[in-house]
C-alpha cells in the first residue's frame, strides 16, 4: 500500500471519538508530508502497523506482555519501509503470536482504529511517536499461543478486563469498539 491508499484508508475512516478523530487528521497530515513515513529511522515518528486480536465470539482479546517497554499490547510494530501497512499488521501479529498467518483471519480490511502514541527515549533511540494503524483480526482462542522472544508471555484476556492489562485511552476505545461490535452480532 502506497502512501496514498492509506490516505485513502484514513479519509474513509469514521469514529465517534474525538480523540481517534484528531489522531486520523495529524496521520493524514504527517503521511502527506513524510514520502518516507513508513520507515522507523523517520524522527520524530513514524507509521506502525497493529492487530486487535480478538476470539470468534469477540469474548476475549490477545495481549501481549512486551519484552522492550514492560507493558501489555495488542500485536503490532514497525512497517519497516513497507508501504502495505496491513500486510504489516498481519505480519507482526503472525511473528509475535508465534502462530502460522492461515490461523489469523482479517475481519474488515477497513481501519479498526487509529492512535498516536509517544515512545520514550531508551538505547534504540530518541523519544518519537508512533501512528499506529489497527486492523481488528479474530483467532481461534483453543489455539496453543508460542509466541517469540519479544514478549514475556502472551494471553486471551476476558474483554472486560483488558483495561486492568492497559489502561490507556486507546485500549479503552477498542474495548467499546469491541463491545458494540458484539451488540450488533
Amino acid at each position: 500500500m502506497h502512501r496514498r491508499a492509506l490516505l485513502k484508508r484514513l479519509a474513509a475512516h469514521q469514529t465517534r471519538f474525538m480523540e481517534e478523530s484528531a489522531y486520523v487528521a495529524r496521520a493524514r497530515g504527517f503521511i502527506r508530508a513524510h514520502e518516507d513515513c513508513f520507515h522507523s529511522d523517520l524522527w520524530p515518528g513514524h507509521v506502525t502497523g497493529s492487530a486487535w486480536v480478538v476470539n470468534p465470539s469477540r469474548e476475549r482479546v490477545l495481549l501481549l506482555h512486551h519484552r522492550k517497554h514492560d507493558q501489555w499490547f495488542q500485536p503490532g510494530g514497525h512497517a519497516d519501509g513497507d508501504g502495505d501497512i496491513l500486510r504489516v499488521s498481519l505480519r507482526e501479529t503472525a511473528e509475535e503470536t508465534g502462530l502460522d498467518p492461515s490461523h489469523i483471519r482479517l475481519v474488515d480490511d477497513a481501519l479498526f482504529d487509529v492512535d498516536i502514541h509517544s515512545i520514550p527515549e531508551s538505547e534504540h533511540g530518541s523519544a518519537h511517536e508512533h501512528i499506529d494503524i489497527r486492523f481488528l483480526v479474530e483467532m481461534d482462542d483453543d489455539l496453543p499461543i508460542p509466541g517469540n522472544d519479544e514478549s514475556h508471555q502472551v494471553l486471551w484476556v476476558p474483554l472486560a478486563q483488558v483495561v486492568r492489562f492497559n489502561n490507556s485511552l486507546s485500549t479503552h476505545r477498542m474495548v467499546e469498539k469491541t463491545r458494540r461490535l458484539r451488540r450488533r452480532r
